[in-house]
Parts: C-alpha cells; sequence; structure tokens
C-alpha cells in the first residue's frame, strides 16, 4: 500500500493549487482550504484562470503530552502510541473574475497506527503486545468560494480575501480492523473501529470560514496571514471507541498563521519564515461537544522555501512544534464534576511534519508567475 501510495503521490504532483499542512499527532485535525485562490501581488489569478496541483504531507506522531507536560516515560518505557500518516490532496482552483474564485479538493489518506494498550494494555498492569492498526482511502471533500475584498488591479501591494465552503462527509468514518488480545480470553483477535486519529472521515457536514492576506514590505519581503475555522455541527458520529465508552465526537477546528516571504536574489527563488497556531476546541461553536474527542493545539515555527519557473511553483514547508497542548477534553471535564477527581487525558504529537506541493498555473490573462509576486502559502490544518 505505502508503494502504490507513493506513486499516486508522483503521478499527481500535477494536480494541486496550494499548500496544505495537516497538525501532528492524536489530535485528528483535519486538512482544509477552501480559501485556495491566492498569489500575491499583479499575480492576482485573472478571470478565466485555473490553478491546479497536489499536496503530500507525513508525520510521525509518537510523544506524548497531558497539558503542555510531555509524558517521557511513555517513550523510555516502550508504551508509546506511534501514528505514521500520509495525506495527498488534489485540487483545483478556478477564477470565474478576478476577485471571485472556487475551489474543490479531493483528499486522500494513509495511516499506520502501532500501540499496546489497543491489544491488551500497556505494562505492567495489561498484556499488551504491540500491533498495528491501518487505514486509508478517500477523505472528505471540500469545496469553497472566495472573494479578493480590493480590486487586486489597482492594489498591488496588499489584498484580503475571505471564503466559504463546505467540508462533505465522504471519507470513512467507522473505518475498522484487527485488534489482538481481547476480552477474557487471551489472543482473542475482534475487529473494531480504528482510531479517532486515524479515520479517515470525521462523519459530519462541516462549514469552513476562511480568510487570508498579503502585505508587500518591500521588493524583497512580502508579509503573509491566514485564518481558517471549521463549523461541526454534528455532535457525534454513531463510530464507538475501541473499548466502547463513548461515540466519537465531530469536532469543530481551527488554524492561524502569519509570517513572511523573503525573495531571493536567486530568480524565482523565495524563503518563508511564520508561526502557525493550530488545534481542536474542547467545545464547538454550534451544536453540542460531547462524544469522545483529544482537544488541543500545536504552536510551530514553519521554515520553508519555494520555487517559481514559468506557470509552475514548487514548495516544501517543514513546520516545528515549539508548544505542544492537550487541552482538557469536554468529556474530562464533565467526569471532573461528576466524580471530584481531576480528569485530563493526554495525547501524542510529531516534532515535525513534511509538507511538499507543486502548482500549475494555466488558462486566463495574467502574466506567468513572477519571482517578485509569491504565492500565499495558504495552509490550514
Amino acid at each position: 500500500m505505502k508503494h502504490l501510495f507513493t506513486i499516486v503521490f508522483i503521478i499527481s504532483l500535477f494536480f494541486h493549487p496550494i499548500t496544505k499542512v495537516k497538525a501532528q499527532g492524536c489530535v485528528a485535525i483535519r486538512s482544509f482550504s477552501g480559501c485556495s485562490g491566492g498569489i500575491g501581488g499583479g499575480a492576482v489569478p485573472q478571470q478565466g484562470e485555473w490553478l491546479a496541483g497536489a499536496n503530500f504531507r507525513y508525520f510521525k506522531s509518537y510523544k506524548h503530552f497531558r497539558g503542555t507536560h510531555q509524558e517521557k516515560e511513555r517513550v523510555a518505557n516502550g508504551t508509546e502510541v506511534v501514528n505514521h500518516s500520509y495525506f495527498l490532496d488534489v485540487s483545483v482552483t478556478h477564477s470565474f473574475t478576478n476577485r471571485l474564485y472556487g475551489s474543490v479538493t479531493i483528499p486522500v489518506v494513509y495511516h499506520e497506527r502501532s500501540s499496546m494498550y489497543e491489544h491488551g494494555g500497556n505494562p505492567p498492569n495489561g498484556l499488551g503486545e504491540r500491533h498495528n492498526t491501518y487505514a486509508y482511502g478517500l477523505a472528505d471533500i471540500r469545496v469553497g468560494a472566495g472573494y479578493w475584498l480590493l480590486n487586486p488591479v489597482k492594489h498591488t501591494k496588499g489584498n484580503l480575501a475571505v471564503a466559504l465552503g463546505l467540508k462533505f462527509p465522504t471519507g470513512n468514518a467507522k473505518a475498522k480492523d484487527t485488534f489482538y488480545n481481547q476480552g477474557d480470553e487471551r489472543n482473542q483477535d475482534v475487529e473494531k473501529a480504528v482510531d479517532q486519529s486515524i479515520q479517515p472521515g470525521d462523519g459530519g457536514l462541516g462549514v469552513t470560514i476562511e480568510a487570508q492576506g498579503y502585505r508587500t514590505l518591500s521588493d524583497k519581503f512580502v508579509l503573509n496571514a491566514s485564518l481558517y475555522y471549521l463549523v461541526n455541527p454534528r455532535e457525534t458520529n454513531g463510530t464507538m471507541t475501541i473499548f466502547g465508552t463513548s461515540e466519537l465526537s465531530v469536532p469543530d477546528q481551527y488554524a492561524i498563521r502569519i509570517g513572511a516571504t523573503y525573495l531571493s536574489p536567486v530568480h524565482g527563488l523565495s524563503f518563508y519564515l511564520g508561526m502557525r497556531d493550530e488545534g481542536i476546541p474542547a467545545t464547538d461553536l454550534v451544536g453540542g461537544s460531547d462524544g469522545f474527542r483529544r482537544p488541543g493545539y500545536v504552536i510551530s515555527v514553519e521554515p520553508g522555501v519555494n520555487y517559481a519557473a514559468g506557470n509552475f511553483i514548487a514548495s516544501l514547508n517543514v513546520p516545528v512544534a515549539i508548544e505542544r497542548n492537550r487541552t482538557q477534553s469536554y468529556q474530562d471535564k464533565k467526569a471532573t464534576a461528576a466524580t471530584g477527581e481531576y480528569r485530563h487525558g493526554d495525547a501524542a504529537f510529531a516534532d515535525y511534519l513534511i509538507n511538499a506541493s507543486l502548482v500549475f498555473r494555466l488558462g486566463g490573462k495574467s502574466a506567468p508567475m513572477r519571482h517578485d509576486t509569491p504565492m500565499i502559502e495558504f495552509d490550514q490544518q
């Protein structure tokens, strides 16, 4: 499956418009980017233009946090949960006018999860053995429409776009695999739903609210910023946790990103450095917040490099986590209030994320991507 996924990624490098990022770990932040119409300055897409491309992401999560405290003993004792996650997004964006655009993103995922506690329990109290579970396939398709608030022909130094979108529950939110050493009998194998963090979909119809903007400071520096929020009204999706204690939650999520692009003396080559904050809140804006979820956030420093040549642009970004916080969930708070004993679950996070994309631009009346007008990398979780 991994070899097949790599082949699909290589073939589809020609079909994705904007860099996207998924947060790292058991805090299951999905990747969305409906507001993907942006190229800075005079290279903002013109009426009739298309952006097409592919984005590939990978991370390994294995460091456990409860709040901001890292439970280093999990790795030392060999009881850590390890997720290897691969993401491939194929997207197309079309500019209906020089200000109004729409986009469609079709994501595919592949996950491997290794644990002991799901296969008999962590030692010394459990008899667990380390095994893997897998989930892969189509994830949740997104569509969106955005609008540049200023006329890009007249306002070449800066602009702001806002967008609304829909996230459809096309990904499987009930994916199952085999779990070992279950039940009263040793070595009993059962098929159950895999962990929430590796489910291809979340099972809910969501609404995305997005904004992206840029400001040219000089002929060498451009400021970039983006804001994203997913509203998921559905409370739970009917899928039970492996131990049957609760249905899986369908949570909201958010991402905030700000940084600057440096245009190097080498034609077509630019560098990015920024900060990002992405996470899942404990309570939702609309609808209930019950069900199992691992809320939390990741704050990262995000270096990146871009290279533009003609109508192509390639990007590589590697966000590195500087703060990881598994916050107290809604269920944690309810249990604390009911029992009087403080309850706070944990989650595993990655140290960094590898994110690569290639974009192709065609049609319309605008000129090829220019060295002095770098793409706004509106990447979301």
